[in-house]
């Protein structure tokens, strides 16, 4: 029988008590005994065990052994969990909703991911924690709304997650069982941490304001929900609380997202905060923004950026801001009003310039694969599309595939043949020179934003560390290396540098664009080329690479490779980097190449700049692939791609096209993870409660996969076939079957080959199968175009 577990756990150690104070009340676990303890195989046996048991009263038996966690309290007195023993001031700010109908699991489960990342949701972010019960049932942890009690917050999660609430959650002593770690769906950051101080305050006095405790319960010790008290005892306050969720729901201003006007503040300003200049700049940035926030900090610590401030010192810099005499900002009212302006009105210019444009053309451009999916296309990727000609759209989108694949890095998908997956991309934009590839990179840049701004954080405190172990003296001890996570990296990155990197992502994703592939080539020198490109093909499924060298100045160690790029070149290029080696070996094959229009004797092409506003809309749809985690499921994608390419099996087999037959399979994954991405993107901005994959996130899938197929086959089709015949060669000599080696006469010629061959091969390729029978001993030479099969073969 199972050993039982009988020291309970609460969610999160007090910061005003000592580890050993806080032990004396109903057995709190710090963190890190929290997992040791889920990840123990008593409690994993236990769980199995529970999960067998064949009745309803066994099963209660065995839950009864279960650890448990007391989700609103990390404090009861005297050790007993009970109400009149609760203490006011331990508590969470926060509740698990317990889902326990079996029928609404996979429901609460999908709609509370759609929640927590809906941008300008009134739930963005609220999800803390999310496991299944012993008996496979949902709980969900969620930070309470300010100023929102328990069963307030139970009762409007519920709703929004479309499933009627259960009373008994609203308790305060209540207390949830614990399972084992791989129960475990997501765990936010900062998960088992208690709030700052300044936000405890903060949430106290919005109940005390409402007449309720600083716990938000009645004089009766229940938990205030909408029925027990009279409406005189709510004021203005509930009314401030009402508006002050409803601007945080939204993040934006008069329509316009805060994100696009702290851009053009900075544009305004003289740029984003240098060294030495971050906390000025914020709370002069703060100062102008709390015009449009009403003045409120809570408001304020939602929108503002904080290039690598903590939540304590972000609130100083805002409350600090807020203390000002109230004024308006007229440098706020001019942006809005100019970014208002950018997104209402269309520019006349423009309009009569594409109408004479329209009028004077005489060749009609070729239609773009796009063409029927351009308005569907969701957040972020249709504003990468803005201002740049249709020809242009496929070249733009596989540009930034990688890039927005590498924000979603949290995800995992299962794909057709079962196997799970991870998003990693790899794009190669080709065209001749002045062909207009600049155009990808100015869309890959909006969408690296994010990331740079991230890093800059990081390489200064590398680069801190590099001056100190610098100038640090002969007998001192070298500083720590700061390990930190550095996800943008050049594509002429060392092998030694990119493992340095992978080691210290923390299950990110790295991310390169080159603009000049031939760059890449001509620093990937003396055998470096081609250990890059083994790295090119295992990052496709996040394989698994390293280094083991006897020295301490070179990196060593292995990773598993999540690594997404990005590169531009000509075709001359794309030809001088995958020649016949890296073509059969299948990197060729996991690339999704993209072709720019042919701009011979062309008109010059017309961009438009993308507004503040659409430029804001493409840093919030990076904003939501980050947020997304764990499983997606995405059953109508799989079976779409699973038709596609069994059709096209079908097209191979009929042609007996191997070329075909080899690129379809991975440019149907590559289709797949860009749908992937298609509905990431359209789930978490839709209001629709169903997730489900769209027409046009399939339609999408699809296009990507035969446009991908179709670019690979031109790209490296003709290269690929030549190395099957190569192949072939070399291996028909030992073969049962008749070959043409055999075929041929004692002494022969190239005529003599090339007659056999029928035209298949060129002769580049049949020199150099005579050059291996003659390196192999198979013949020898006996006049300048004459050659004999030696009596032994």
């Amino acid at each position: 029988m199972t050993q039982t577990i009988n020291q309970p756990a609460t969610m999160a150690m007090n910061p005003r008590q000592t580890p050993e104070q806080n032990r004396a009340y109903v057995g709190t676990y710090s963190l890190s005994e929290y997992n040791k303890l889920t990840r123990s195989e008593q409690l994993k046996t236990l769980a199995r065990d529970i999960a067998a048991a064949t009745s309803e009263e066994q099963q209660r038996q065995l839950k009864s052994r279960l650890p448990y966690r007391c989700p609103h309290y990390t404090r009861f007195t005297d050790n007993h969990r009970d109400r009149q023993h609760i203490d006011p001031e331990s508590f969470t700010f926060m509740t698990c909703v317990d889902i326990d109908d079996a029928a609404l699991v996979d429901k609460a489960n999908e709609m509370s991911e759609r929640l927590d990342m809906k941008i300008g949701g009134p739930w963005q972010g609220m999800m803390l924690h999310k496991d299944y019960s012993a008996r496979r049932k949902l709980h969900i942890d969620i930070r309470l709304p300010v100023g929102m009690t328990v069963a307030e917050a139970q009762r409007a999660y519920c709703e929004a997650l479309g499933v009627e609430p259960d009373t008994s959650c609203f308790t305060p002593e209540r207390a949830i069982f614990i399972t084992p770690d791989t129960y475990e769906i997501y765990r936010a950051d900062g998960w088992y941490e208690p709030l700052p101080d300044r936000d405890i305050a903060l949430r106290r006095k919005a109940y005390t304001d409402r007449g309720l405790t600083i716990d938000g319960r009645t004089k009766e010790g229940a938990y205030y929900d909408g029925k027990s008290l009279s409406s005189s005892t709510f004021g203005s306050h509930e009314q401030d609380i009402s508006h002050l969720s409803s601007l945080i729901s939204h993040l934006s201003f008069k329509g316009i997202p805060y994100s696009a006007i702290i851009a053009e503040y900075w544009q305004r300003t003289g740029g984003e905060p240098q060294t030495g200049e971050r906390n000025v700049k914020l709370h002069k940035l703060a100062v102008n923004l709390r015009a449009i926030c009403d003045n409120h900090p809570d408001v304020l610590m939602q929108v503002m950026p904080r290039f690598g401030l903590t939540d304590m010192e972000l609130r100083q810099v805002v409350e600090s801001a807020c203390k000002e005499p109230t004024k308006g900002s007229r440098l706020m009212d001019q942006i809005v009003d100019q970014l208002s302006k950018k997104t209402e009105e269309p520019e006349v210019a423009d309009t009569i310039d594409e109408a004479l444009e329209a009028e004077t053309t005489t060749v009609a451009e070729p239609a773009s694969p796009l063409a029927a999916l351009h308005t569907k296309l969701p957040i972020g990727l249709k504003e990468s599309l803005v201002g740049v000609p249709p020809s242009m759209h496929m070249p733009v989108l596989c540009a930034v595939m990688p890039i927005a694949a590498a924000y979603a890095d949290q995800v995992s998908v299962e794909y057709c043949d079962g196997n799970m997956q991870q998003l990693g991309l790899m794009a190669i934009v080709r065209g001749e020179q002045a062909s207009g590839k600049s155009v990808c990179k100015m869309a890959v840049d909006l969408w690296k934003r994010l990331m740079d701004a991230e890093d800059a954080v990081s390489r200064k405190r590398e680069e801190a560390w590099r001056e100190q172990k610098k100038n640090r003296k002969a007998n001192e001890k070298a500083p720590d290396d700061p390990h930190v996570l550095i996800r943008v990296v050049p594509v002429t990155v060392s092998c030694s540098t990119l493992l340095k990197r992978l080691k210290n992502a923390q299950g990110h994703t790295l991310f390169s664009f080159g603009e000049e592939l031939d760059t890449l080539r001509k620093t990937n020198g003396a055998g470096s080329w081609s250990s890059k490109y083994d790295i090119y093909r295992l990052s496709f499924d996040h394989g698994e690479w390293g280094q083991d060298y006897n020295s301490d100045m070179a990196e060593s160690g292995m990773v598993n490779v999540a690594y997404n790029w990005t590169m531009l070149g000509t075709n001359g290029a794309l030809r001088k980097c995958f020649r016949s080696d890296n073509i059969e070996n299948g990197l060729s094959s996991r690339v999704l190449v993209a072709e720019m229009p042919d701009a011979s004797f062309q008109k010059m092409p017309k961009f438009h700049k993308r507004s503040a506003a659409e430029e804001g809309r493409i840093s919030q749809a990076a904003e939501l692939l980050r947020r997304w985690q764990g499983v997606v499921n995405v059953p109508r994608l799989r079976r779409t791609i699973e038709q596609w390419v069994e059709e096209k099996r079908i097209e191979a087999a009929k042609d007996i096209d191997h070329v075909k037959d080899t690129y379809r399979k991975r440019a149907a994954v590559i289709g797949f993870r860009c749908g992937v991405v298609f509905h990431l993107l359209e789930n978490g901005m839709r209001e629709s409660k169903a997730m489900r994959e769209s027409k046009a996130c399939q339609d999408f899938a699809v296009t990507m996969a035969e446009y991908c197929l179709e670019q690979q086959m031109k790209a490296f089709g003709h290269a690929l076939s030549k190395e099957f015949v190569v192949a072939e060669e070399e291996c028909q000599r030992r073969s049962a079957n008749h070959s043409v080696f055999d075929e041929l006469q004692p002494e022969f010629t190239l005529d003599h080959l090339r007659q056999l061959k029928r035209g298949v091969c060129s002769d580049k390729s049949l020199r150099m199968i005579i050059s291996r029978w003659l390196r192999d001993g198979w013949i020898e030479k006996v006049g300048t175009q004459c050659w004999r099969k030696k009596d032994s073969f």
